[in-house]
């Protein structure tokens, strides 16, 4: 399999001198097309950091990210968010969903605001795979944790990208609906062909994942 996203002598820093903090520590990385890898670390390792490049929402203060052989660091901040649109799903702790949009809305928000068609089918195939079917009209304030959480998988899904990066997606749910919202998300990303990185603190769903990258104090250390 190819290797879709790599870190090269990844390093963030905030702060300086004796306030110096080492979020990500000179961290060396390979995660491979359709992999299900998990990041698993302590409160304040450097985990969320390091997703967040991954993701292409923050910039390194030293070394590389590369996207599909592309450096990131060669990308202006428009075609940064380009990629974010289009390369890569997000599923937060917090679900993000707009209040005032349904269910249906908030799935193809992404899309619409990337000047895109919506393929109608294909998101109808994610409602079915996802438990959704007959919520498409429904108000976020209308649904469980878990039908909110499965609403924005189906919108990180939709935009058809090649990797979801999931910040600790079941934070917010009791451990049953948790353990279902996982399981759904590994079988669509199965499903669609698209690379599954998630952070977590549960040894539970670190055991589902192919691969578990573990970071203590912002380096790799298994």
């Amino acid at each position: 399999m190819d290797v879709i996203l790599e870190t090269k002598d990844l390093c963030k820093y905030y702060g300086e001198s004796e306030n110096l903090v080492r979020a990500v520590d000179h961290v060396d990385i390979q995660i491979r097309q359709g992999e299900f890898v998990t990041i698993v670390g302590k409160s304040g390792s450097g985990k969320s950091t390091l997703l967040h490049m991954l993701g292409a929402l923050d910039r390194p203060t030293s070394g590389q990210v590369w996207l599909a052989g592309r450096n990131l660091a060669d990308f202006s901040d428009d075609n940064m968010a380009r990629i974010r649109r289009r390369r890569i799903g997000f599923v937060f702790q917090a679900f993000n969903l707009v209040p005032s949009l349904n269910v249906w809305e908030n799935i193809v928000l992404p899309i619409g605001l990337d000047g895109r068609a919506v393929d109608v089918d294909f998101v109808k195939d994610i409602l079915k795979t996802l438990g959704l079917e007959g919520k498409s009209r429904n108000m976020p304030n209308t649904l469980s944790g878990g039908q909110q959480q499965r609403t924005a998988i189906a919108r990180a899904i939709a935009a058809k990208p090649s990797i979801i990066l999931a910040d600790e997606p079941t934070g917010n749910l009791d451990s049953k609906t948790g353990d279902e919202v996982m399981a759904l998300l590994k079988f669509s990303a199965r499903k669609y062909g698209q690379t599954l990185v998630v952070i977590t603190h549960n040894e539970d769903i670190a055991q589902m994942a192919d691969r578990t990258i573990v970071i203590e104090d912002g380096k790799v250390v298994d």
